[in-house]
């Protein structure tokens, strides 16, 4: 196992451990995790080389008819995580019908569209959805059972961090496979995948859906956290929030989506504290001097300092011993 291996388990080793090592951590932790699914989503679709600046339309979709679903019988978390995962991915396929036609701003914008829309629906349909105050969502059992705030807010809290983990390792598989690669070539030479028979708008249709679903998963998770879903999962700052965290964690990295919420949710909430009149200063600084230091993002860093650890290692690791000098 090399240092590249270790340094990471070592650090969700450190995160499993702080709801007994820093209590007070748990909670911004959960949503953190659970906004580093829903920007795996965005981050996937970086991989094709493409922008949603709409994306917490997918977000809000989930939340919502997690809501939904919590206000009748079926108020299970499974069923929950089921149901909206379901509705944003069915939503992410009417959607990408429309969008995968269009490339670069148009798609960028045209997911924006959607999404400003459905706000507006959220906001104007106040006997069904809240208006401007939202749906209250009641803590759900899990698997039947009824538990307290406390030790919901643990399981919620290990939910999420398998989630994160499972979830992650899935879109690695994902675009390491042949589809997988197919959708990373929109992205650098989409009129080979033409000449070869093979249809750009179904092979990022099929990422589309996938990152649709991931911003649901997501958004259900920060609902069940939060106890309240509002119209602001599905505005547009939501989904400049989730392109700010992909940049910020590195465009195009899986890992970095995590990495870059974390830090993003760190940053945010003690600038929040100690700087409350100025903290989307902090955070503007934040990224500036990351893009400006380290276009690779957070895991540009990461990766940064792996390869010099890595380098320094190989030569001490491959050096032989002297020969022993034989006497005649």
């Amino acid at each position: 196992m090399t240092i590249r291996h270790i340094l990471p388990a070592i650090a969700l080793l450190l995160i499993a451990t702080i709801p007994f090592t820093a209590p007070a951590l748990q909670i911004l932790l959960t949503l953190a995790l659970a906004k580093a699914i829903a920007v795996m989503g965005v981050t996937l679709l970086l991989r094709a080389g493409q922008v949603s600046f709409g994306h917490a339309l997918f977000f809000g979709i989930a939340a919502y008819a997690a809501a939904f679903v919590a206000a009748s019988s079926l108020d299970d978390l499974v069923v929950l995580l089921i149901a909206g995962t379901l509705g944003a991915a069915v939503s992410g396929l009417i959607v990408g019908l429309f969008v995968v036609r269009y490339r670069g701003i148009f798609f960028g914008m045209l997911n924006l569209a959607f999404s400003m829309i459905f706000w507006s629906v959220l906001e104007k349909f106040y006997h069904y959805t809240g208006g401007a105050d939202g749906l209250r969502l009641p803590r759900p059992s899990v698997l039947g059972l009824s538990l307290e705030r406390a030790p919901f807010e643990l399981l919620l809290f290990y939910v999420t961090l398998g989630l994160t983990v499972a979830l992650g390792w899935f879109v690695l598989r994902f675009l390491g496979s042949p589809v997988g690669q197919l959708f990373q070539t929109v992205k650098t030479n989409e009129t080979r995948l033409e000449y070869l028979g093979i249809s750009a708008r179904t092979t990022l249709l099929k990422g589309y859906v996938l990152s649709a679903a991931l911003c649901g998963t997501g958004g259900i998770l920060v609902a069940v956290a939060q106890g309240i879903v509002t119209p602001s999962y599905a505005y547009w700052i939501r989904s400049g929030e989730m392109v700010f965290i992909a940049v910020l964690g590195g465009a195009g990295s899986i890992p970095g989506a995590v990495v870059g919420a974390v830090a993003y949710e760190v940053v945010r909430a003690y600038a929040a504290a100690f700087a409350a009149d100025i903290w989307q200063l902090v955070l503007g600084v934040f990224l500036l001097a990351v893009i400006l230091f380290a276009p690779g993002g957070l895991a540009g860093i990461y990766e940064g300092l792996a390869n010099r650890l890595s380098r320094r290692d190989a030569p001490s690791a491959n050096r032989k011993p002297a020969a022993k000098e034989v006497h005649s």
